[in-house]
């Protein structure tokens, strides 16, 4: 018969540890798991765990958790050295009890590694706390007699916990708002990490994540970029038990690139490289970012919508196929790596359009997260303007200096915009607020700007004035025109211009001008 080592008083707590450790940190469960721990002693705080302006990360349920399931655990193994064949669930309870004792007991030397600088080109850092983390695991199930699962590959939980400690830290930091809008973020950010099932994840998952591509959508100004880079930080990498060092500096692997921004030749160009004299000012071979790229890395191409119809064509054949060639080469190379990408278009509605390919769609939205509004999330948490004012002064003034400007900004909100002001710039118009109050004691929306009547009044103001030189009359229409259209070829017959051309007059302020005035598709 299996024994049995957990008492039915006991029961509650090891299940709740159970569940803590294998669970999405930012869902409302684990303030549930919590409760059920620590019962009288749970300390309550905000429904949603969100970095605070006035404090670190710190959770006191968390600690004393922690410090309950280290004294918990090595009465637990006292038991354990006279048992006889503990059943399987009574076997992974306990293996559940020692990795959360032991991710606890490393996350401050592992978060050491995280902020630490930069390592130089072909530079290592020996990890010299890996051989106790070993001989504490090993410790824990050096048990012969209880019949327990062999423990976990040391160097493997350990790259695992390195992992944990880096997506927590990155999803914490990046991803601002107190609302459940954005808690939901988060907990989505964290699954496009590990999954829903952190078990299936570790046992082999972790590497075949990067298969599997992240598309993320939503309105402009509203985090996508940082969405991309708190996963693209936060990949698996292997780790070296013999030399103790990691096969990657996790701050080197997320390459971002803005398509909006480049030509059709330029993106090709700097995707997948090219050879010397495969076009004019090819004067030496370039590798793009594609080349070299393996399971620990990423690279996000953010307005994956304004992709040219020809390069959605190749990066189809990336995802599906995982090759590709250099401009002007047929040597074929391997892309290990993950791809992330991000618009604030609908693809569906250009899918359906004929503007986006849908096998290149179905391919990115494997993985799918939509980031919310600023108005979404003061809506549910009208609060939370403070914090997100406190923390985006941070970027800007002194540290003694952030509350006392956030609260005057706040202020100036609250009379001059009103708490209905819709902020269709998103967290990004709120940010440019914050700097105009604290630079010029006022702050001008978009549509309220005296003389600025919207762009469209404006680009006729300034025709008829004769303010504009040829080259800014090309480029504000093509910009108009492409704004109507979504698309450069109908923008190109239009005109009657080439498209490259079209494509390079395109003004990005200009545009975002447009859409968020209105101005739309056709």
């Amino acid at each position: 018969m299996a024994a049995t080592i957990f008492t039915r008083e006991e029961r509650p707590f090891v299940a709740a540890v159970s569940s803590l450790g294998s669970g999405n940190p930012f869902l409302p469960e684990r303030i549930a798991g919590e409760q059920q721990a620590l019962g009288d002693e749970f300390a309550p705080g905000a429904p949603v765990w969100r970095l605070d302006s006035s404090k670190l990360d710190s959770n006191p349920n968390s600690a004393a958790i922690q410090r309950r399931a280290e004294a918990f655990l090595a009465d637990v193994r006292r038991r354990l050295a006279g048992a006889r064949r503990v059943g399987k669930e009574e076997a992974q309870l306990y293996e559940d009890l020692v990795h959360y004792v032991l991710y606890f007991r490393y996350e401050d030397l592992f978060f050491q590694e995280i902020v630490a600088p930069p390592l130089a080109r072909g530079e290592t850092r020996r990890m010299g706390f890996f051989r106790r983390f070993r001989d504490d695991l090993e410790h824990a199930f050096d048990l012969p007699d209880a019949g327990l699962p062999a423990a976990e590959d040391p160097a493997h939980l350990f790259a695992l916990f390195f992992q944990v400690r880096r997506a927590f830290h990155h999803i914490f930091r990046y991803i601002l708002g107190g609302s459940m809008a954005a808690a939901r973020l988060r907990a989505a950010a964290w699954q496009s990490i590990f999954t829903q099932d952190s078990r299936r994840y570790r046992r082999g998952l972790y590497f075949r994540m990067h298969e599997i591509s992240t598309l993320i959508t939503g309105p402009s100004g509203t985090g996508k970029d940082l969405v991309a880079t708190a996963i693209g930080l936060s990949t698996y990498i292997p780790f070296d038990p013999v030399s103790e060092t990691f096969a990657e500096d996790f701050r080197g692997a997320h390459l971002a690139l803005n398509l909006c921004a480049l030509s059709p030749t330029l993106i090709e160009s700097e995707l997948f490289g090219h050879a010397k004299g495969s076009f004019t000012g090819a004067t030496a071979d370039r590798a793009g970012y594609l080349e070299g790229r393996g399971p620990a890395h990423s690279v996000f191409l953010d307005e994956i919508g304004e992709l040219d119809p020809s390069l959605q064509v190749k990066l189809l054949r990336i995802l599906q196929t995982r090759e590709f060639q250099r401009i002007g080469e047929v040597r074929t190379r391997r892309f290990g790596g993950k791809i992330i990408a991000a618009s604030n278009r609908d693809l569906a509605t250009e899918v359906g359009e004929g503007r986006f390919r849908d096998d290149l769609y179905y391919r990115l939205c494997s993985d799918l997260i939509e980031t919310p509004t600023l108005a979404e999330q003061m809506r549910d948490a009208p609060d939370e303007l403070h914090n997100l004012l406190v923390l985006l002064a941070r970027r800007v003034v002194a540290e003694e200096d952030a509350a006392t400007v956030a609260s005057e900004v706040e202020a100036w909100i609250a009379t001059e915009l009103g708490d209905d002001y819709g902020w269709p710039g998103n967290v990004r118009e709120l940010e440019q607020c914050m700097r105009n109050v604290l630079v010029h004691g006022r702050y001008r929306p978009l549509d309220s700007r005296p003389g600025a009547e919207g762009p469209l009044d404006q680009l006729a103001r300034q025709t008829c004035a004769g303010e504009l030189n040829a080259e800014e009359l090309l480029s504000r229409y093509c910009t108009l025109v492409y704004a109507r259209t979504g698309r450069y070829e109908e923008t190109a017959r239009r005109l009657e211009l080439d498209r490259r051309t079209v494509k390079r007059r395109i003004d990005p302020e200009l545009l975002a001008e447009l859409r968020q005035a209105g101005v739309g598709r056709e």
